[in-house]
């Protein structure tokens, strides 16, 4: 099937394509909307002739992401930083950066505007569609690189729609030599405790040629350590851990969803720092090809959660939270007084912020600690090996 036509429901938009797509932006009054809150005191006459102006993909993020995302890590992180010394610095080869998941929109936000500054092209996304909750915020994510992720179908669908989203990957790291971003599980981690979903190895060995390795081979996988001093999201986690326990089919709705999303944008995260770990392609030509599949799948799976995990940066409140839950002083060399006063402050500072009738405080702070504990767990874990 022509490659153009196949993908078309899911990739980003091309090129060509997006002075169309900005006509229909600039005429929805909600996307309207979300500008003016975005960048009050800019007239929207201006922004759309900016926008007309952008030929291409890249330079739209470079005219309005790239701003606004340094824009925001200045107002709501204390830095944000980059290791990629773990890959060749030749930069014609295409990644898919696996990593764990944080933020809805940060993680592949912030990744994209530190590889500019390292003189790299950005990387397409692969987003969910159950985050696409207006029409213009569909358009705005394909502009944006994006490709969606589609969620809520039949079993068959489902596979359908997954080796189809393979093929695409594949097409975009073997022809188009585009890096790729995808989390490592679908939806975050709600306790911080990263695990690589074998499903997501499943789809993305479901494009390409040859055996199972062969095609995980051919998508060049670097995982990527994501760590965030702060979680703004940490208290919204701690309260679905409540929800989930005291109701029986606890789902979250869409606004949950949007709360989450502008709380994780604008909320206080500290320290921001993103660790690329070296191509699991040795590792995976050393593996033993005779393996059953589910075998496999889960050693590549602990393969990717080992890099990850070793590639975390520990901050001082991973060593109070963990000392906090043992209820023991362990790591004290780790951090000072005044870092786990400030700590515990913050901690006490969030759990007011949970709006629940019977609210639990006991669980919830554990489950609070839980989230910045088990970062630390985990390295510890990995460098021990």
């Amino acid at each position: 099937m022509n490659a153009n036509v196949e993908f078309d429901e899911i990739r980003p938009y091309h090129d060509e394509e997006l002075p169309q797509i900005f006509e229909e932006l600039i005429a929805d009054p909600a996307f309207r909307q979300a500008v003016d809150t975005v960048m009050p005191g800019v007239p929207f006459e201006v922004w759309s002739q900016k926008m007309r102006a952008c030929k291409t993909k890249l330079e739209f993020q470079k005219t309005f992401c790239y701003g606004l995302l340094w824009k925001l890590a200045k107002e709501a992180t204390d830095g944000l930083t980059l290791d990629h010394t773990a890959l060749p610095a030749d930069k014609s080869t295409a990644y898919t950066y696996i990593s764990n998941h944080r933020d809805i929109i940060l993680d592949s936000g912030f990744l994209s505007v530190l590889l500019v500054d390292q003189g790299m092209d950005t990387v397409e996304i692969a987003i969910g569609d159950n985050l696409l909750v207006y029409p213009w915020i569909k358009k705005f994510v394909r502009v944006n690189k994006s490709f969606i992720v589609q969620r809520g179908l039949t079993m068959r669908q489902m596979l359908e729609a997954s080796a189809r989203m393979s093929r695409y990957m594949h097409h975009t790291i073997r022809e188009k030599k585009q890096s790729i971003w995808i989390a490592q599980r679908e939806g975050r981690a709600k306790d911080s405790n990263d695990r690589t979903q074998d499903s997501v190895l499943k789809m993305l060995a479901m494009g390409g040629e040859g055996d199972v390795i062969d095609r995980l081979m051919e998508m060049n996988i670097a995982p990527l350590a994501i760590s965030y001093e702060y979680d703004p999201c940490d208290f919204l986690k701690a309260q679905e851990f409540q929800l989930k326990r005291d109701v029986e089919g606890y789902k979250k709705t869409t606004a949950d969803d949007l709360l989450n999303m502008q709380t994780g944008l604008f909320g206080y995260k500290g320290r921001v720092h993103f660790q690329i770990g070296a191509c699991i392609n040795d590792e995976l030509a050393g593996m033993d090809r005779s393996l059953p599949k589910p075998e496999l799948f889960a050693r590549i799976s602990a393969l990717i959660d080992k890099r990850i995990h070793a590639g975390y940066r520990i901050y001082p409140n991973n060593y109070v939270a963990y000392d906090l839950l043992e209820g023991n002083e362990a790591f004290s060399a780790h951090y000072t007084a005044g870092d786990k006063q400030r700590f515990v402050a913050y901690m006490e500072k969030q759990l007011e912020r949970i709006a629940l009738p019977n609210k639990d405080v006991a669980f919830l702070r554990e489950k609070m600690l839980l989230m910045y504990a088990n970062p630390l767990k985990n390295y510890l874990a990995a460098i021990k090996e």
